[in-house]
């Protein structure tokens, strides 16, 4: 239950105005979107099919999760390990930072905007359970939307390199989310169904 339905409506509406600035665009039933703004979106969706009746801070965690990223590029960072690192860790400050100046703006006060800085920025992950839930929805909506595309930027990659990356999604996710996963509720991508069952199975 929402503590006021109003509140909640601004700050969704404040992430999505943010998000709707994204430059990149994504094509989705032959409509194209911003491209952070259809993510968002997709977790909402996913998050009401998932855990519908998750925490108010959950279901705005989820929509401002990847807030405006695209203004920090992964070119930014040096194409290494270490860069990647600085760039995951940078992105998670950046995303919880600007979900919370949008809630205050929207009237949240500071320990809901806490709760929610917290999950977006992946703090707790295991041990949080608005962290995790969130985690678990944006995993499912990768497997679900991107891994597709993952897997065509990967072409050469061999079915253990597959099998590693499907493995490391798997290992994120709840319990409940690997219930959720393979109940048939989630469109697995039907020609990674085999790596992915394959993978789960040995996990």
């Amino acid at each position: 239950m929402l503590s006021d339905p109003q509140r909640f409506e601004r700050a969704i509406a404040l992430f999505d105005a943010a998000n709707a600035q994204d430059p990149n665009k994504e094509t989705a039933d032959g409509q194209e979107y911003p491209k952070e703004l259809l993510y968002a979106q997709r977790m909402t969706e996913m998050l009401e099919r998932f855990a519908p009746d998750a925490p108010e801070a959950v279901h705005l965690a989820c929509r401002a999760q990847h807030i405006q990223r695209w203004k920090s590029p992964r070119s930014d960072f040096p194409a290494t390990p270490d860069g990647y690192q600085q760039w995951r860790t940078g992105l998670y400050k950046f995303h919880a930072n600007s979900a919370g100046e949008l809630m205050k703006q929207a009237g949240y006060d500071d320990e809901m905007i806490e709760r929610v800085k917290k999950a977006v920025g992946k703090r707790g992950l295991k041990v949080n359970p608005e962290t995790q839930a969130m985690e678990d929805v944006a995993d499912l909506v990768f497997i679900e939307h991107y891994m597709t595309a993952f897997a065509a930027k990967q072409a050469d990659y061999s079915e253990e390199k597959w099998l590693v990356i499907i493995r490391k999604t798997w290992k994120k996710m709840s319990n409940q989310a690997h219930d959720f996963a393979v109940s048939g509720k989630l469109k697995l991508p039907e020609h990674l169904v085999p790596l992915i069952l394959k993978a789960v199975q040995e996990a």
